[in-house]
């Protein structure tokens, strides 16, 4: 089917309106009618090139909520009319290791991407900024009721990418949590934190945000262009989890760590980080990395989010005001997640 979306053209160019195929619904697809599909940084990366040569043109959006249009004969878990979601991945291959043990995202054979990916069939995988998607029933998420769809759409990515290390690493009662950046991923992160029972403090570059953090439920806030603020907080956090997409002194949010403490890298920068094997050994502490999540553990995290009330804070835009809030974005001039609504293409 041909369907209405909003593409880039190529890397760097604005995105512009345009048409794209969808896939006939096969025996185990679902087909959606799309409602809203959050912005992502990472779409903002894939367009501008700054993760390498991507096949353009390209449909970004990989946080996308609809409606169930219709399913195919061998699906049994949608119906047609329910509420579901579609996070940043739409296949795996299903039998290696990591598949077998509900960690699809690290699929040793590449798992297949929302958008700028390659398919099953071998085409080129179109995201969310469409009116329209047809995507394998095994990566279609049940969204809850009790979550608005507008602010659901952003745990399909942001929610996730904060939920999976925030789980790994044991945030709960009695730990210190530190979050790194109040955007779109460090806002979830604060919330999904302090709702599992975390002590959380925000770490920023200023303090322009300390309302914001403290409302979202933070229980400290401090301003990391402060001098002061490394040697205070020295040795006290469980966890720091970073969720910017900039260049950061490894060493020195190492050295926040408590023994055995760890600090989660999510957010993705296109220049590469360094740091001193000293700051790793001298604490026992780690240094680590983490992708999303895995489907089970996504619809565990919109199940989380249902019971407690949490959903993104949100600026819902039309599809043509897309680019504009590219531009916002790379300001940091939104609170704290974008969403396209989806039905003002069709």
């Amino acid at each position: 089917m041909r369907v209405h979306a909003y593409a880039a053209p190529a890397a760097g160019q604005p995105l512009a309106p345009t048409t794209i195929e969808r896939r006939d619904v096969g025996a185990h697809d679902v087909l959606i009618a799309i409602e809203y599909a959050g912005i992502c940084h990472s779409d903002i990366h894939t367009v501008n090139g700054d993760w390498g040569p991507q096949p353009f043109p390209v449909v970004p959006g990989h946080e996308i909520v609809g409606v169930v249009a219709e399913v195919g004969p061998d699906v049994t878990a949608h119906r047609v009319g329910d509420r579901v979601g579609v996070g940043c991945m739409v296949g795996s291959c299903g039998e290696c290791a990591n598949c077998r043990s509900g960690d699809e995202q690290y699929c040793l054979r590449g798992m297949v991407a929302t958008y700028a990916g390659t398919d099953r069939d071998g085409s080129t995988t179109q995201g969310g900024y469409s009116t329209h998607v047809v995507v394998d029933a095994g990566y279609v998420l049940r969204v809850p009721d009790g979550i608005d769809a507008a602010a659901a759409a952003p745990l399909l990515c942001a929610g996730i990418t904060t939920w999976s290390p925030l789980r790994r690493w044991g945030a709960g009662p009695g730990r210190r949590v530190a979050v790194v950046g109040l955007g779109g991923l460090g806002h979830m992160a604060v919330k999904l934190a302090h709702a599992m029972g975390a002590e959380v403090t925000v770490l920023s570059q200023s303090l322009k945000k300390q309302e914001d953090g403290l409302r979202l439920g933070a229980d400290a806030y401090f301003a990391t262009s402060d001098p002061g603020t490394f040697a205070a907080l020295a040795g006290r956090f469980d966890l720091v989890l970073n969720t910017v997409s900039a260049v950061i002194d490894v060493d020195a949010y190492l050295s926040l760590l408590a023994v055995d403490g760890a600090l989660v890298n999510v957010g993705a920068p296109a220049e590469p980080l360094s740091l001193n094997a000293m700051s790793l050994i001298g604490g026992r502490r780690t240094y680590a990395g983490s992708m999303i999540g895995g489907i089970a553990e996504t619809q565990e995290m919109l199940d989380f989010c249902a019971r407690n009330g949490i959903g993104a804070e949100v600026e819902v835009i039309a599809a043509d005001q897309v680019n504009q809030a590219y531009e916002r974005v790379l300001a940091s001039d939104v609170r704290y997640r974008f969403v396209m609504d989806a039905t003002t293409l069709r």
